[in-house]
């Protein structure tokens, strides 16, 4: 189902049948399972007395927990609808002739940098009466103490307890419970409910009880007068506090709402809010604690409690704001109906995708955490510190390598790693007057790759992030600032790399990180191949950079961001230029984002993002006036094109790549135009001819989507071309759902609209309606209905189609 929250605060999953069924608060950690307490209740009541109550769940647990309680709603008498950031689940209550809709309500909408970090949800109920007499309708929300059924800790745990709360907010009450967790001893959280009084609407709860037993504290009362009560003698007498837990002890809280509803009409709205409040954070290794963004403006421990005022108070402006995003999109009776629900559905991993959004204190976190932005106390540091100064004011990637050779020649290794921190130092130090302003007004944003690839911001990944930033621009700028940061950083730790097994440093200086790691840690490759041998992250890093310039989001002071940088990285990926024709060249490794299908030579998929790098660094130095630097490119720009199409161009696409092995080097690739895709993102058409590229793309939509199940799931990887499926893979014959919907875009930019639509439909399709793995788009499904790694972030491309 549809997340719950904002951005970087965690996230709560509720499931379509009104479960709460996953949680993220620990960053990147996962932990599944749905609490019974956890639940929605409703009591009915006409003339004084209940004649419906009902817990608003489908199951029908056994055994002792909540047995009290009347489970088993009949599912045929309610609907899910969800369509990010909100969801509906209407029920239609037979017997009293009450209809219940619970509108779900989560901060998410472009543009906006405060109330979108905030880790909470609204749940609002409309209650319609259709019967012919009054009725008193009571709504409850129950939530246990704890982050899902299956969590290790859940059973061994002591020390939780509640406190209830008040607040005012404009003309209206909130009050509720704050729920107090020690989990995680050095990263304490809250869970609180809250509900909003006015007039005609009463609160009431229940500060504690345990879920583990039957239930009647909260079930009696509400049978009772359709009222909550604290049970005597649980709660400290003077605060209202429930006493600490015991090991083992389970606690839960419950919330209710009430007003009377006249017959054959609509009653109050019963709001009710759900805040996580864990405001402090750290990694794996526990070295560094990070203050999340939102802790900017609630912090202490009543923080739980302000923010659920808060949201009730101002979701009403939250959704206006939704709605006026949205709607220009689902009014529009030109686009099918699929494709409104995916291109919102799929923002779903903006949320839940392992995110943090952090807050930037000082100097020390300017880069990557490790460094307090003062020049070292190092004689010998300050002075390689000072030649540095001297070689970079003009350009690092033309002299760089003047400093390396000096080391070497005069056989000072030793001196080498003072070299790199007097890069590294000068490089903070040009961070801090370009961008601190700029980070600490904004925070530190990062995803995981997907819920199953806990690598955060995984480089190759971020152009397809990129384009389903919709949300937050300056988000991903500051991505770009912080990433931008990370090329010079070198990480000496030595490691063994699976593909090689060759024993070499995490991160090397001049190459773009496949994985931050932990921050404050330092960077690393990617453990299966060094980050040297990948030939797209460089590629992809000068594509964003460009992207955002031509966007006008890097002009002024904070237009030559990563200018230095992508000449560096640029330069480095000259090395894989074998034969000095201007074209990359593959190790006939699996060296690229496909890592599980080697390349050999130049190939269509890396060399067509090579060229678009070089387009891109060509119109870069042209919009900064670099003359020297634009000629450069542009000349290397006519030598690659040419090699491109005179080795990989066959008539009617491009090649797989120039592997002796042609049973695997003519294959028909469905991203092979990807670096054409993101230049016409950028607006630009000019590097391979407009009728080659329109040849390519339809051969890989009459064979790779045509021929594969008919069009209905999307572009398989490769195809042969007399169309038949290349196996020669573990990847090539799977179908990448990123992938499908960014060559729906590069069709849907070459005019080919039916054929774009038609191609994305086919993966939506599999994906949401015949395998149900919505709000968990996979990296990629198979012919035998079997998929690979839940929740990944490439589908976010989609959005590439509403930008074409």
């Amino acid at each position: 189902g549809v997340p719950l929250g904002g951005i970087g605060g965690g996230t709560i999953n509720r499931g379509w049948q009104g479960d709460f069924c996953k949680w993220q608060l620990k960053p990147g950690i996962y932990t599944f399972g749905s609490p019974l307490a956890d639940q929605f209740i409703v009591s009915i009541r006409r003339h004084n007395t209940t004649i419906y109550q009902q817990v608003l769940s489908t199951k029908a647990p056994t055994g002792e927990p909540l047995r009290s309680w009347n489970w088993k709603y009949c599912g045929s008498y309610a609907y899910y609808h969800g369509l990010y950031p909100r969801a509906w689940t209407v029920y239609d209550l037979q017997g009293p002739k009450v209809v219940l809709t619970c509108r779900q309500i989560s901060p998410v909408f472009p543009h906006e940098y405060k109330d979108t970090s905030l880790p909470t949800a609204v749940f609002s109920w409309d209650v319609e009466n259709n019967g012919n007499e009054e009725v008193e309708v009571t709504i409850v929300m129950s939530m246990e103490n704890g982050i899902g059924k299956n969590h290790f800790l859940r059973d061994t745990i002591s020390g939780l307890w509640n406190e209830p709360f008040t607040n005012a907010e404009g003309d209206n009450k909130v009050s509720g419970i704050t729920m107090h967790n020690t989990m995680y001893k050095d990263m304490p959280f809250t869970l609180t409910v809250g509900a909003t009084a006015k007039e005609n609407v009463t609160v009431t709860h229940c500060s504690s009880f345990n879920p583990m037993k039957e239930g009647s504290e909260v079930w009696a009362p509400l049978l009772f007068n359709g009222r909550l009560k604290s049970k005597p003698g649980i709660c400290l007498k003077l605060s209202g506090k429930s006493a600490p837990s015991s090991a083992g002890e389970h606690t839960a809280c419950a919330v209710a709402a009430s007003c009377i509803v006249k017959p054959k009409s609509m009653g109050e709205t019963l709001d009710f809010s759900l805040v996580w409040d864990m405001p402090q954070i750290h990694f794996g290794d526990a070295g560094k604690h990070y203050r999340r963004r939102y802790s900017r403006w609630f912090n202490g421990s009543n923080a739980g409690a302000s923010i659920a005022s808060y949201a009730l108070h101002t979701y009403p402006e939250w959704e206006k704001k939704i709605d006026d995003w949205q709607n220009p999109i689902l009014d529009n009776q030109q686009l099918p109906d699929w494709y409104k629900s995916a291109l919102f559905n799929e923002l779903y991993y903006i949320t839940d995708g392992g995110t943090v959004w952090l807050e930037v204190d000082g100097k020390s976190e300017t880069a990557n955490g490790n460094s307090n932005g003062v020049v070292p106390d190092s004689v010998r540091q300050m002075y390689v510190y000072c030649v540095c100064v001297h070689f970079l004011k003009n350009d690092v990637g033309n002299n760089k390598q003047l400093i390396f050779d000096y080391v070497y020649n005069k056989k000072v290794y030793h001196t080498l790693m003072y070299v790199l921190n007097g890069l590294k130092y000068l490089f903070y130090f040009r961070e801090e007057i370009q961008n601190s302003d700029f980070l600490k007004e904004y925070g530190k944003f990062a995803y995981l790759e997907g819920q199953e690839y806990n690598m955060y911001w995984c480089g190759y990944m971020c152009w397809y992030f990129g384009v389903g930033m919709c949300v937050g621009i300056l988000v991903w700028v500051q991505l770009l600032v912080y990433w931008s940061a990370s090329i010079l950083h070198s990480n000496p730790t030595q490691r063994k790399y699976l593909m090689d097994g060759m024993i070499a440093p995490a991160k090397t200086p001049n190459v773009v990180p496949h994985d931050v790691g932990c921050p404050g840690k330092g960077y690393r490759d990617f453990l299966v191949k060094r980050g040297f041998f990948f030939k797209l992250d460089a590629h992809v890093y000068c594509l964003g950079i460009h992207m955002r310039r031509r966007s006008g989001c890097l002009m002024g002071g904070g237009l030559d961001l990563g200018g230095v940088e992508c000449r560096i990285v640029m330069q480095e990926s000259m090395r894989h230029d074998e034969d000095n024709d201007g074209l990359i060249e593959n190790s006939g490794a699996a060296d690229q984002t496909f890592d599980g299908w080697c390349v050999t030579g130049p190939s269509a998929y890396c060399g067509g993002l090579w060229l678009a790098a070089l387009r891109c660094m060509e119109a870069a130095a042209e919009l900064l006036g670099h003359k020297e630097d634009e000629v450069k490119y542009h000349e290397l720009l006519v030598r690659a094109t040419q090699a491109y199409q005179d080795r990989l161009w066959n008539g009617e696409y491009f090649n797989y790549d120039c592997s002796p092995n042609t049973n695997h080097s003519t294959s028909v690739m469905a991203d092979q135009c990807a670096g054409q895709w993101f230049l016409l993102a950028s607006g630009i058409s000019d590097v391979l001819p407009d009728d080659r590229v329109k040849s390519a793309l339809h051969k890989v939509f009459s064979l790779n989507v045509e021929k594969y199940h008919g069009g209905s799931h999307g572009a398989v990887n490769g195809m042969r071309p007399h169309g038949v499926v290349d196996n020669s893979s573990v990847q090539s014959n799977e179908v990448w759902t990123g992938v499908t919907y960014a060559l729906a875009a590069t069709m849907i930019h070459k005019g080919m609209l039916k054929e774009g639509f038609r191609t994305a439909s086919g993966i939506y399709r599999s994906c949401w309606q015949r395998y149900g793995m919505a709000f968990q788009t996979p990296e990629a499904v198979r012919r035998n209905h079997t998929f690979r790694s839940l929740a990944y972030m490439r589908p976010l491309s989609i959005w590439g189609m509403q930008h074409a």
